[in-house]
């Protein structure tokens, strides 16, 4: 497994997707679609989006 960091590149937003995707080997649209589905449904995913993206570290390249 890769190391937990947001990107430079390749991200939309911050990133979060991406380095969560990255992390444990999985497609970012399965990952991207996860999170619409979280804030659609239960309105928190926007919270844990900013949440993570305020505590995963930012990747040197």
């Amino acid at each position: 497994m890769a190391e937990l960091l947001r990107p430079r590149s390749g991200r939309v937003l911050a990133g979060v997707c991406v380095a969560i995707a990255n992390r444990f080997d999985m497609s970012v649209a399965v990952v991207r679609a996860l999170m619409v589905f979280a804030v659609l449904l239960f309105g928190l995913g926007i919270w844990l989006y900013v949440i993570l993206w305020l505590l995963i570290p930012l990747g040197r390249t």
